[in-house]
């Protein structure tokens, strides 16, 4: 095969077929595709889609680019959960432990911030010593003694996703579905799951900007997911506004121990993590209905079992073994905290996006995949849509390393918010689940 011809049709809108997209795959993993012809296939799919069979194609020839796990060994249920990317988005902090507490396996491969999203990585590495790329031998010892493992991909596991991941980042074609797709799917098939739950998010702090584009994108996963051979189902979610309090890497681990043991659960937060945590449930047969999986969740959020799971996990994968008791004496923090003022009022709106950009600002993320990041910098206490706001009720605290950089995300945060005389309408927070 010529691999200019192949990018060729795909540029002029043909279907590609399955052994011409295990073809590209295979270059994309080995380094047979430059980088130049990798950003061009991804520009190609981006501009022209992908139809079902090439998605399915696309997404099962990454998962078999490197290695494909297998838990069968542990006797329990194999289910993960996946988010599609939001501003403050840490759920993946709390429904790991949860699931490990109720007896499931989570083998939980994530990813690094992508754009104006932080990614579950990038929270972990916050942690004094956790190591995010542990050997498969480390991977496997956590999930034998706590039932969950928070990893990044090793570099025999979906190695054409990594790849392909990177390039996606610096060249505009990160909202691709196609693209999406086949990038979620093949890691979680290649970490072994039986079942997996997925958070599509929509709004302004989402990829997805609206609804409808949201519901295209959970169709896509459910319908490929499903065509690779796993059980999934999608929430579509509310992404309009930081999920929670808080937005930056530390902060969100702060944020989510603080939820694992009763401290704070910011309302939206917990509804969206106890749904998800459901759906987890009720795929890996731990629970025969929702009203079934929702009190089992309550109760080992209330009995401690979940916490005590997240501080076993983070141990055995290098970090203190006191951190969920002492997780303030080991998280960074940021020499300048300054309030965001706002004029009196409600706030109406939000370009949640621009709350992402200030972290990023802030040194919270990256422009580029080399880039160091500042873990103790980002948001905190952050006000949400309906709330009063005025000189008492600032739109947030910035955590900041200068005062300079304050200064820039103080500026985008005031840019961002619409302050008005009354509070609007709810929105629903979950707005569809969906199934094959």
């Amino acid at each position: 095969m010529i691999t200019k011809e192949i990018l060729a049709r795909k540029r002029d809108g043909a279907a590609l077929g399955a052994d011409e997209i295990a073809y590209l795959v295979k270059g994309i993993a080995d380094g047979g595709l430059t980088e130049g012809q990798v950003a061009a296939f991804a520009m190609a799919v981006c501009w022209r889609g992908m139809d079902r069979a090439e998605s399915v194609a696309l997404t099962d020839a990454m998962t078999r680019s490197g290695r494909v796990l297998d838990w069968r060994a542990l006797g329990k249920p194999v289910v993960d959960k996946h988010s599609t990317g939001g501003v403050g988005d840490k759920t993946s902090l709390m429904l790991a432990p949860i699931l490990a507490a109720a007896g499931a396996a989570v083998p939980m491969i994530s990813g690094r911030g992508l754009g104006h999203t932080g990614g579950t990585l990038d929270k972990l590495d916050a942690i004094p010593g956790y190591e995010t790329r542990p050997s498969l031998d480390r991977i496997r010892a956590a999930m034998v003694a706590t039932g969950a493992a928070m990893v990044g991909q090793t570099d025999d596991l979906a190695p054409a996703d990594k790849r392909l991941y990177a390039i996606r980042d610096t060249t505009g074609t990160v909202e691709s579905v196609p693209l999406i797709t086949a990038s979620i799917l093949s890691k979680k098939l290649a970490a072994g799951l039986d079942g997996l739950v997925l958070d599509v998010k929509y709004g302004s702090g989402a990829f997805m900007r609206d609804a409808e584009a949201g519901r295209v994108l959970a169709r896509s996963l459910v319908d490929v997911g499903t065509g690779a051979g796993l059980k999934v189902t999608a929430l579509l979610t509310d992404m309009n506004e930081v999920l929670g309090r808080t937005a930056g890497n530390a902060l969100e681990v702060a944020e989510a121990v603080d939820y694992l043991t009763g401290k704070h659960r910011e309302a939206r937060l917990d509804r969206v993590t106890r749904a998800l945590a459901a759906e987890m449930l009720l795929l890996a047969g731990l629970a025969k209905d929702v009203g079934e999986a929702d009190a089992r969740v309550g109760q080992l959020l209330a009995s401690g079992a979940a916490a005590e799971k997240f501080g076993r996990m983070v141990a055995s994968l290098g970090g203190p073994g006191d951190f969920i008791e002492q997780a303030a004496r080991y998280l960074p923090v940021a020499p300048i905290v300054r309030a965001v003022p706002a004029a009196a009022g409600f706030l109406a709106g939000l370009d949640a996006r621009q709350l992402g950009f200030a972290v990023l600002a802030l040194g919270g993320g990256r422009n580029a995949p080399a880039d160091p990041i500042d873990y103790a910098v980002g948001l905190d206490r952050c006000a949400h849509i309906g709330d009063a706001v005025g000189p008492d009720r600032p739109l947030a605290f910035v955590h900041a390393r200068t005062e300079a950089a304050a200064d820039r995300a103080i500026r985008l945060l005031q840019a961002a918010a619409v302050v008005g005389a009354a509070a609007p309408a709810d929105r629903p927070l979950i707005l569809d689940r969906l199934e094959s």
